[in-house]
């Protein structure tokens, strides 16, 4: 077995730490959501989190994990009497981005219960992380229905599986940590809430803390077993502490005063629902208990608020996450009447931020490392700009303007790929999927997971009598059984080629123009697509945002957008095309959207119209879906942009038809729908 990493010896990331803790004091308060940057220590934190986790005892031979003194009544493989049990180490369960949902939750075997009349519930993953760790790396690249399954079974603390002739429930409790790296997209505002704590981490940048992480990693890396005894007095003051912390905790009261303040943080800051009150309240509490008291003080309801509310106030995927401190203090002063709930006295915060403190989510120390303490090792990467970062402004250059601001966003007409595809499940385009409804049958490649039922009894009904079979039933067989094939919807690869020449800031148009593309990228969010952006001006073309899952990435490079030059639209459309060309190889299931949003203009260069017909029908010869938003405007219009949808073979809407709730889009759509059925 590999020697984890020690959690003690992780340099930094006291919120991190802090967070991991009390999860591990309180397993109520609802796990704990890990954003930020590649290279920070997300994975290695909670690997090392498990270690820390005492031992729990367990039935001899249940596959449930269920505890011998309080023994689950409901466990399917119970019934079990109380009594003494063995104790193992608390298990920590991976997640992969790639498990189905029997995998998950588990499932009836189907062969075995057609073709031996056996009914067999074979557990999934919750079962395995019962009373230990489930851990979920890349949990924003999970499918949702997944997340939304693994969100409630932490919420109820069970898990219930209904399949084909089987309806189990079983316990699932279990301390759910989820990382993330927002470059590669955002849950949705309805799953972030889901999750009782999140935590924003990145890289130091003092040389002091980057060298001490090298050097521990280094020697991490030379001797495992021999830096791990090391740490080893420090995890075991912190396992003890853990322990000690849980003792404590039914004991802690939690006073009228700290819960007015509570319930005035979360309205002051407009938080949707009861949830991060009643995630507040526990997680103040396990705060209080880590510090080893039994009454909970102001500092705690503010540290459980800077853990348990900047990822409830996002509503959008263009909101930044976070919270205004001082606005905090300021609620908590006004509404902090401790009176007869509490001490009146003066807390006395560890001087150290870190586990060891009731304040030890707070700031990494600026004086270099401790000898102690959670830090990041793989946190020594150099930092690079992420995508919530956009790329410095330079000042205009000639022929350049300033970047116009995008208007508000509007809900948009659902452009769609047509056909049926393959991708990876989203909301835009029809596809075969896993789940949706049942369209068909085929033979099963590999293991059965959605019988078809019909389909099987029909393959297995012309053959009982060679079988033999001559009573009541039906003798079915492995080659008989069916899968059923459904059909649901896909997520696209929706690539923006945005026509940024001087002709589309003509007349305050590229505000509009933005607004459209936002309006686009929240859909496209809302879709589960992945998005790109290339942008054409003067005499070149540039691709200003690779397909990524990152829907804020795309808005923030097109509010720095320039407008001003020329117009290469071929440029433009040939650099999308090699997009589409790599993108193809890397990703080929996924299907590509392709929006041009132009005025159909092309200038500079010989024959310049000529050129962007030939690169339009590159699109039209590989049947690339695409879409011209046309940005012209004025009482005189040449209609280039609906020509040039022509060549792309597909059509052409205004910006004004572009809106889900536009009269003159709903006329188009009439008249195009009588036009196809005369034809």
């Amino acid at each position: 077995m590999t020697t984890p990493f020690p959690f003690t010896a992780v340099v930094g990331q006291d919120d991190l730490r802090l967070a991991l803790l009390l999860n591990a004091v309180s397993p109520a308060v609802g796990g704990v959501l890990v954003r930020g940057e590649k290279g920070t220590a997300k994975s290695t934190a909670v690997r090392a989190l498990s270690a820390l986790i005492p031992e729990v005892a367990v039935v001899p031979g249940c596959r449930f994990s269920c505890d011998p003194a309080a023994p689950d009544p409901g466990c399917p493989d119970g019934p079990h009497v109380p009594g003494a049990g063995e104790s193992r180490p608390a298990r920590m369960v991976e997640l992969p981005v790639g498990a189905s949902e029997d995998r998950l939750v588990g499932a009836l075997d189907i062969e075995r219960a057609l073709a031996e009349g056996v009914k067999a519930f074979e557990p999934g993953l919750l079962a395995d992380a019962h009373r230990g760790i489930l851990y979920v790396d890349e949990v924003n690249l999970l499918h949702d229905h997944l997340v939304d399954l693994l969100l409630d079974a932490a919420a109820m603390g069970a898990s219930y599986v209904e399949r084909e002739g089987v309806s189990v429930r079983h316990a699932a409790r279990f301390l759910l940590v989820g990382t993330m790296n927002p470059e590669e997209g955002e849950l949705r505002p309805q799953l972030l809430d889901r999750f009782g704590l999140t935590v924003e981490v990145a890289a130091s940048r003092e040389p002091d803390l980057r060298v001490e992480v090298v050097r521990r990693r280094l020697a991490y890396d030379d001797d495992p077993a021999a830096f791990a005894a090391r740490w080893a007095e420090e995890e075991t003051a912190v396992r003890a502490r853990i322990a000690a912390a849980r003792a404590l905790l039914p004991q802690v009261k939690l006073g009228d005063g700290a819960l007015r303040q509570i319930a005035a943080t979360c309205a002051a800051f407009e938080v949707d629902g009861m949830r991060a009150d009643i995630v507040m309240a526990r997680t103040a509490t396990a705060l209080a208990a880590w510090a080893g008291r039994t009454d909970v003080l102001e500092e705690d309801v503010r540290q459980a608020a800077l853990l348990a509310l900047p990822h409830r106030r996002r509503r959008n995927p263009f909101d930044a996450p976070g919270l205004d401190e001082d606005k905090l203090d300021e609620t908590l002063e006004q509404s902090g009447e401790r009176g007869d709930d509490g001490p009146d006295q003066d807390p006395d915060p560890d001087p150290d931020p870190g586990p060891d403190g009731p304040g030890g989510g707070g700031r990494p120390p600026e004086d270099g490392p401790s000898d102690g303490g959670p830090r990041g090792e793989d946190s020594a990467e150099a930092p690079g700009t992420g995508p919530e970062q956009p790329r410095p402004q330079q000042a205009p250059g000639a022929g350049e303007r300033t970047p116009a601001p995008a208007t508000e966003p509007f809900r948009t007409k659902v452009l769609s790929v047509p056909g049926l595809g393959e991708g990876a499940a989203g909301r835009r385009s029809r596809a075969r999927t896993e789940h949706g409804r049942t369209t068909g049958a085929r033979r099963p490649n590999g293991t059965l997971t959605k019988l078809h039922l019909a389909a099987t009894v029909q393959a297995a009904a012309p053959h009982q009598r060679a079988r033999g079979r001559s009573g009541r039933g039906l003798l079915v067989r492995r080659d008989d059984l069916r899968q059923a094939t459904r059909e649901g919807r896909e997520g696209n690869l929706v690539l923006f080629v945005v026509d940024a020449s001087g002709s589309m800031a003509a007349r305050r148009r590229m505000s509009a123009v933005k607004g459209a593309v936002l309006s686009l990228l929240l859909d496209a969010y809302q879709r589960r697509d992945k998005v790109g952006l290339v942008t054409f001006r003067g005499s070149s073309a540039d691709v200003a945002l690779p397909p990524t899952s990152s829907v804020d990435a795309a808005a923030a490079r097109l509010e720095s957008l320039p407008t001003g030059g020329r117009t290469p639209l071929a440029a433009g459309l040939l650099t999308a095309h090699e997009v589409l060309r790599v993108e193809r190889l890397r990703d080929p299931a996924r299907r590509p959207l392709v929006v041009v949003v132009t005025d159909g203009r092309a200038t500079g260069g010989p024959e310049p119209m000529a050129l962007a017909s030939r690169a339009a029908g590159l699109f039209a010869a590989q049947g690339t879906a695409c879409v011209v938003v046309d940005c012209e405007a004025g009482p005189v219009r040449l209609g280039l942009a609906g020509r040039l949808a022509g060549e792309l073979g597909g059509p052409a809407v205004t910006l004004e038809e572009l809106r889900a709730d536009s009269i003159a889009g709903l006329v188009r759509d009439v008249r195009d729908t009588g036009t196809r059925r005369v034809a």
